[in-house]
């Protein structure tokens, strides 16, 4: 009977909360050892993927390819073609000079070995470079009336439905037909389109000198015509010191407006990926990897058919099963990747007077860094989950989630003005200033000069009123404004937050304290800390009384503030305990009259207190007097 009892009155037996309070403690201090090796794992695992070689080597060939400027001329180099011209002079000047390296620096021979070509003197070319445009058929846009007797003929931006696949100019060789594509490559995304495979295709030879005759028969006979409106230049290295290849891919893009515009791409990859024992160690890593995911995952499945709803009210298992999604997509592009090196490697390598096509397996490749990269960064923010119960951490996330919903109204307030403002610079001076060309432009712009980065100069030149308007109350209503009224929402909420957490109201349990209470167990048993004795806590508990005798304090004083202590020891305790469950228990009778009496214990000690302020500003005024 006193058992159920004790149960009607509310709250569960301290022995049980104890237990589960414990319990709870060690298993979230084994999850995160657990969690902890895992991500280090990780961490080894993406580091093994990158070296810094692959961005010495792709700047060694951005500075051949792109910044080689004509002999001569040395305002033409591939970034700065801005013609057809100019782009027929870095193909037979600068893009000769780079890919073929027959000799020493001193004119003597460089090699002996047959069938090869080395840049830079270290890197093989696999294959041969290939040569590649797409055009657009005749007649694909509407001339206006009025202007058809000045202008026959009319070609409209690349789209697939406009794309020409007829034979044109001499129609002999292999870059004067149509051919499709037989490889799985992406389309290119470029500055004006999206490019599809296949067109007008050709090699080049392993010859120097054949290369340049078959540029020069090309230029003298049109290859590049209106209609054309890309050329892809295609080529792949390999360099077996650091064991990477580099595969380039150089984009001349000519719009229906005219002019030439210049893109590239330099991805170095490891493509042959367990070669040395550090590799092997990689792979060892990706099989624990898969371990520490199998453990997991029946870990979340556990979870879900445990709560089984309740399951997905907690924004952190969203981020543990975004987690788990991302892992085994990871998975997956590595397998993907490793069967198409192992399948096509070979092929690309047999015959070495073809273009071999490592675009594909290089486009796959960088897709799976990638997915790995947004993997260890939600690996790294699942940290949160740990690091929350430490009391600052827990005001953060107490902060945010108390003023989402101040944020969410603020935030539709805020984009409504931004992209306001974005049209209105889209609009007036998308057509003079880069930055400003298209809508996506103009808002990035925007974001930057919240940042401080802005071109004013280029704002005011394109448009002397409204330029300098736009710039001045953008910054007032953005910068000023808005942003300080984040600020204030942000700093309120937080002001509010603590002052709970002085009076009280705390983190079920902090982490920190978890670890030094562990680690203080652990030193005790193996007998490297004494343990406190009950006398010496007794001692230590009747120091303040000795000291406020020092002071000159009474013994009713000294009485009554015992009692207040004592009482206030077992409040605490029973209110502000980590044993207490998050369910709600109501207030016994019991309960309230020791809060009411322990309420009249305050108002008299504050009674108290005020009267000897009284009394000390009597006595401070009767000394000014």
């Amino acid at each position: 009977m006193p058992e159920a009892s004790r149960w009607h009155q509310g709250g569960t037996p301290k022995p049980k909360l104890k237990y589960r309070r414990d319990t709870e403690i060690r298993t979230t201090l084994q999850e995160l050892l657990v969690y902890f090796i895992f991500l280090i794992n990780l961490c080894i695992l993406t580091f093994g993927m990158v070296n810094p070689h692959m961005y010495y080597l792709n700047k060694v060939m951005s500075s051949l390819f792109l910044d080689t400027s004509v002999p001569g001329d040395e305002r033409t180099s591939f970034k700065s073609v801005r013609s057809i011209t100019d782009f027929w002079k870095f193909m037979e000047g600068p893009l000769l000079q780079g890919l073929y390296w027959d000799s020493w620096y001193n004119n003597q021979q460089l090699y002996n070995l047959k069938n090869t070509s080395r840049i830079y003197y270290e890197n093989i070319l696999l294959g041969v470079p290939r040569i590649r445009q797409l055009k657009v058929r005749n007649n694909t846009c509407k001339v206006y009336s009025p202007f058809q007797s000045l202008m026959s003929e009319c070609y409209d931006k690349y789209t697939s439905d406009n794309e020409d696949s007829d034979d044109f100019g001499l129609k002999r060789d292999t870059e004067w037909k149509y051919s499709t594509s037989s490889s799985n490559s992406p389309w290119h995304w470029g500055f004006v389109g999206v490019y599809g495979n296949g067109g007008y295709t050709f090699t080049l030879s392993k010859s120097k000198f054949e290369a340049k005759d078959k540029f020069v028969d090309l230029r003298l006979h049109s290859w590049i015509t209106r209609a054309t409106r890309v050329v892809f230049i295609d080529f792949s290295l390999y360099n077996a010191n650091v064991n990477l290849f580099c595969i380039i891919r150089l984009v001349a893009e000519f719009p229906a407006t005219g002019g030439t515009l210049t893109s590239w791409q330099f991805y170095s990859v490891k493509l042959l990926r367990y070669v040395s024992y550090y590799d092997y160690f990689i792979a060892s890593c990706e099989i624990t990897f898969c371990m520490f995911l199998i453990v997991f995952t029946t870990q979340e499945i556990k979870k879900i058919r445990e709560f089984k709803s309740a399951y997905f009210k907690s924004i952190w298992n969203w981020i543990e099963l975004l987690l788990l999604v991302l892992c085994f997509v990871a998975i997956s592009f590595n397998i993907y990747c490793n069967i198409q090196i192992s399948l096509s490697l070979g092929q690309l390598l047999e015959n070495t007077k073809i273009y071999a096509d490592f675009y594909y397996l290089a486009y796959w490749h960088i897709y799976y860094n990638n997915i790995i990269a947004v993997t260890i960064f939600f690996a790294w923010i699942k940290i949160f989950k740990f690091i929350s119960f430490n009391k600052t951490m827990s005001q953060l996330s107490s902060t945010l989630s108390r003023c989402i919903k101040d944020i969410v109204g603020f935030a539709i307030m805020f984009f409504i003005i931004f992209f306001a403002y974005a049209q209105l610079g889209y609009l007036v001076f998308g057509s003079q200033v880069e930055d400003f060309s298209t809508f996506q432009n103009a808002i990035f712009a925007q974001f930057r000069i919240v940042l401080g980065d802005f071109n004013f100069a280029g704002i005011q030149q394109a448009n002397r009123i409204l330029g300098p308007i736009y710039f001045i109350t953008f910054i007032f209503f953005v910068f000023f404004v808005l942003l300080n009224m984040f600020l204030a929402i942000i700093n309120d909420t937080y002001s509010e937050v603590k002052a709970d957490y002085s009076i009280g109201r705390r983190p079920d349990f902090e982490l920190g304290k978890m670890i030094k209470k562990s680690y203080i167990n652990v030193l005790e048993k193996l007998k490297l800390k004494k343990e406190e004795k009950d006398e010496e806590k007794m001692e230590r508990s009747d120091d303040w009384a000795d000291e406020a005798r020092r002071k000159g304090f009474d013994e009713d004083e000294i009485r009554s503030a015992e009692q207040m202590k004592k009482w206030k020891e077992r409040l605490e305790e029973k209110y502000y305990s980590t044993e207490i469950e998050d369910d709600y228990q109501p207030v016994t009778q019991q309960e309230f009259r020791e809060l009411f009496l322990y309420a009249v214990e305050l108002e008299k000690e504050l009674h108290y207190v005020s009267l000897k302020l009284n009394r000390v500003m009597r006595k401070l005024s009767a000394l000014q007097n």
